[in-house]
């Protein structure tokens, strides 16, 4: 494993249309789960200019107006106004709805280990769990800077008076590796929309952004731009408008966004817009769950946790844990010690982590909220598979 390297890791802001995609289609899964915690849906959302494209499968009790719940994001967003904007937008709509099986109608809190072991998963997946030391959230330093410049440069524009921003942009970051161990930062991007061409200026910009969005973040990392560090802002010029307008987004086209920035493997399979009987989505999380554990325990440096599932089967039929050398204990015995403590079945990492349930514990948002700024390494929500309560157990 090469010891000195250079990883960069990009994030976006919630108006990203790719990000938007991916909120809406959370927001839908959302919103029936709040009303019918059995509901199955499966939503995709696609936006170009002044158009979205929303389908939709589904089998629930709740009746949704699902135009309206894209509006709201929308809105919610910051696309109030110009070319595309929540109350002109046109909605068009492909939905399904579906019988509902009365075999998922199942209270996995209620169910008892033989009745999880029926618990089978409908479509088969390889999933990727993955924690290190590099930051605060045992995610890969990379993406762990770019998210939180994402979320700041977002943070500005709606409440710090940089009115002249839109919802639209990027950020990435350039981490230089030495023996392993982020060691400088070699480069900064932004890429900020603005209303128009002619204001601020770039060089304006440049030091708004460099006052307001890079200095707060960097002011308590430990590992900080210095003389050499690149900075870019806006390198191509003036990102006039951005978002639908300028470029088309689709449901689950930022997966490395969602989990570890490239620095590991991720599912092929989208996150967002899959309710949580999908195993693609929730085998993801528990992959995670395990991988995050084994590092809090200071068990290694860095742990990715790989799950295998097929169709017809309750549990994954195949478990691989990989330390990339930086455990003093074999991995056939970490592995152990995972198979001890943690199960993969679909109905115990439903009843687990009470996915049926944290849409309306979170008032019809969680996996809206979910949706923006990575899926993994959470700290502003309570994400039940970024708890490290198995560390004993792993000791």
């Amino acid at each position: 494993m090469k010891r000195d390297f250079l990883f960069t890791s990009e994030s976006v802001t919630e108006g990203h249309p790719d990000k938007l995609c991916d909120q809406i289609s959370d927001a839908v899964v959302d919103r029936f789960l709040a009303r019918d915690r059995f509901s199955r849906i499966r939503a995709e959302c696609a936006v170009s200019k002044g158009m979205v494209f929303i389908a939709a499968r589904f089998a629930s009790k709740a009746k949704l107006d699902i135009p309206e719940i894209a509006r709201g994001i929308i809105q919610s967003v910051g696309y109030q106004e110009g070319e595309f904007n929540a109350q002109e937008c046109t909605i068009l709509t492909s939905l399904t709805e579906l019988s509902i099986d009365v075999h998922e109608l199942r209270d996995e809190q209620r169910l008892s280990d033989e009745d999880l072991e029926r618990f089978t998963v409908g479509n088969q997946a390889t999933v990727f769990g993955f924690a290190c030391r590099q930051s605060p959230a045992l995610l890969p330093l990379p993406i762990w800077l770019a998210h939180r410049l994402a979320r700041r440069l977002a943070a500005v524009r709606a409440r710090d008076g940089l009115s002249y921003l839109c919802p639209d942009g990027k950020t990435q970051v350039g981490v230089e590796y030495r023996e392993g161990r982020p060691a400088r930062i070699h480069s900064v991007t932004l890429i900020a929309s603005q209303a128009r061409s002619d204001e601020p200026s770039l060089k304006a910009l440049r030091g708004d952004l460099m006052e307001r969005v890079v200095a707060p973040v960097f002011a308590d990392e430990p590992v900080r731009p210095d003389n050499q560090t690149h900075i870019f802002v806006n390198p191509d010029g003036p990102l006039i408008i951005g978002g639908p307008v300028v470029h088309s987004g689709l449901t689950g086209r930022k997966n490395a966004v969602d989990t570890y920035g490239e620095y590991s493997r991720h599912s092929g399979a989208a996150l967002s817009g899959k309710d949580p009987l999908r195993i693609d989505r929730v085998g993801a999380y528990a992959a995670r769950y395990a991988a995050k554990n084994l590092v809090a325990a200071g068990l290694a440096e860095e742990c990715e946790v790989q799950l295998s599932y097929t169709i017809g089967l309750a549990r994954p039929v195949s478990v691989q844990v990989e330390t990339f050398g930086t455990s003093k204990f074999p991995d056939d015995d970490l592995l152990e010690r995972i198979a001890r403590c943690f199960d993969f079945r679909l109905g115990a990492i439903i009843k687990a982590f009470a996915l049926r349930d944290l849409a309306a514990q979170h008032q019809g948002r969680f996996f809206e909220r979910l949706a923006a700024y990575g899926q993994m390494g959470r700290v502003d929500m309570a994400v039940p598979w970024e708890c490290t309560d198995k560390i004993e157990s792993l000791r």
